[in-house]
């Protein structure tokens, strides 16, 4: 099939030229520091090893995901529930009949008259307002925005020269990453826009994770239709061009909003759990090279910045990106048994979607307050950073439930934030009886109850370790708390009035 053109911009031609030579000759390892001593991490998973997580991500605690682009105008899945993100792929793969009844009721046709580049049409933002965004994020305590750039389904949601399905040419006619970033950051959050674009050729297309799948019929029929829609939907392999283009696009991010951190999503193919033929296929190798190349110059801007970076590497054990000890950990709802030696990361939904999903709103189908303060102190415990999506309407604002929740987490932080932010695990994380987390600070202990006690507890630990404490407080109280050292630890008897609600802190000192 004939893909149209477009003209370019020269800078386009000469960026995907640099970057096309480096995916072909990827032999070519940078091994010393240039004459300016700019280039510390070479091409090596080794190098990349050498690179420690920032203390500003260590101390940060918590921090904002969104989800939001074209496919917030749908909204919807067949189940009610699970990753609305997606549907843009399952209306025409999986239940097309569901999904073209359900479109053609909405919308007044289906595929293949209409398609997602007519939804990404819609995608309008028009009450977006990213200084309202920044004040919320900031009330509800988050140290971090994690806005996604581009998802799997191609659509950039910054002014791109690389692409004309960008929100600066299709849809809002904005910045959206811009804008939000500049609102962020003047509220001294750091800022770092995600980047999903390497399950894109089989988004579209089957088998979603192999080397060259098939478009879908509808697809291709609206391609024929409208030969510019081929640079949304495709294109359809992991080709040295697309693999050039993958880390083109991610080059303008960095070079246009210099991100504090670089939130790259699973991907799958690298893996024979998911890709069970190919995984060994020589353009794997290629794409996997060129993404340490990326890391290691992103790594590289970041000292020209002087702005200390770091990466993550999501996957589930056994499936994670990179090697082990590149990068922060993480998964989509993470959760550890116990404590980690090495920093990872929670992308937690609200609700069951990343993505914005009507029937979660109208039922009111997020997680309670309650649940969200004990999933922060349960995460942080463990040496874990909370990022916590929202997924906003198509027009620009966020769902009142989802405020709600925000501010809810901001109000507990004011009282309790000590026990949270630049905190570092204990000997333990948990304790089951009454149920407690546990972070500490300097000589202090923090112990972060998720019920509040009727009777005299006992925080435990080593009768040596107890007789260091020298004085116990309630963050959020003045009364003076009653305790002793026990045996077993430390006993405490329950105030008068417990402050606040959803979790209520103990802090045991060293020194009065």
């Amino acid at each position: 099939m004939k893909y149209c053109t477009r003209k370019k911009s020269n800078s386009y031609y000469i960026l995907m030229t640099v970057v096309l030579a480096a995916v072909t000759f990827s032999g070519c390892v940078c091994t010393k520091a240039d004459k300016k001593g700019n280039t510390k991490y070479e091409y090596s998973w080794e190098s990349l090893k050498t690179k420690e997580c920032p203390e500003w991500f260590h101390d940060a605690k918590f921090g904002i995901f969104i989800h939001w682009g074209p496919y917030a105008v749908i909204g919807h899945k067949k189940s009610g529930e699970g990753y609305a993100e997606w549907t843009p792929r399952n209306m025409y793969y999986r239940y097309p009949e569901y999904y073209d009844a359900y479109l053609e009721k909405r919308f007044g046709q289906k595929p293949p008259e209409l398609g997602y580049k007519d939804i990404c049409r819609m995608f309008k933002a028009e009450k977006f307002d990213p200084e309202q965004w920044a004040e919320l994020f900031e009330n509800a305590g988050a140290r971090y925005v994690v806005p996604v750039a581009e998802h799997h389904d191609g659509y950039a949601m910054w002014d791109s020269d690389l692409t004309p399905w960008c929100a600066t040419k299709v849809g809002p006619m904005r910045d959206l990453i811009g804008d939000l970033g500049k609102a962020v950051r003047n509220r001294d959050m750091k800022y770092a826009p995600s980047y999903h674009r390497e399950r894109h050729p089989g988004y579209f297309a089957n088998p979603i994770y192999s080397i060259n799948p098939t478009p879908f019929e509808d697809v291709l029929k609206e391609i024929e239709a409208e030969p510019e829609a081929a640079k949304l939907y495709g294109p359809f392999a992991y080709s040295d061009e697309f693999i050039a283009d993958y880390v083109a696009r991610w080059k303008e991010i960095e070079e246009k909003y210099q991100p504090d951190f670089m939130w790259l999503d699973h991907i799958p193919i690298f893996h024979a759990r998911w890709n069970k033929k190919e995984a060994d296929h020589p353009q794997v190798k290629k794409f996997r090279d060129a993404c340490m190349r990326m890391i290691a110059d992103y790594y590289n801007a970041g000292e020209k910045w002087g702005v200390d970076v770091y990466v993550n590497n999501k996957g589930p054990k056994g499936g994670i990106n990179w090697p082990e000890g590149v990068g922060c950990r993480g998964g989509d709802n993470m959760k550890l048994d116990s404590i980690s030696e090495h920093k990872w990361q929670n992308p937690a939904t609200l609700g069951t979607s990343y993505g914005y999903l009507q029937n979660e709103e109208e039922n009111d189908l997020y997680k309670s307050p309650t649940e969200l303060v004990h999933l922060l102190c349960d995460v942080v415990s463990k040496n874990g950073n909370l990022l916590l999506n929202i997924g906003p309407r198509p027009d620009g604002t966020i769902p009142e439930g989802m405020q709600t929740r925000l501010l809810a987490i901001g109000e507990w932080l004011k009282t309790n934030g000590d026990a949270i932010y630049a905190t570092r695990p204990w000997v333990k994380a948990v304790q089951e009886e009454p149920a407690t987390r546990f972070t500490t600070k300097g000589e202090n202990l923090y112990a972060i109850l998720f019920e509040k006690p009727a009777k005299p507890f006992v925080i435990k630990m080593d009768r040596k370790a107890a007789l260091k404490y020298k004085e116990a407080s309630l963050l959020g109280s003045d009364e003076k708390l009653r305790w002793t050292v026990v045996d077993e630890g430390i006993r405490i008897t329950p105030p008068r009035e417990w402050p606040g609600e959803h979790a209520w802190t103990v802090k045991l000192s060293r020194s009065k």
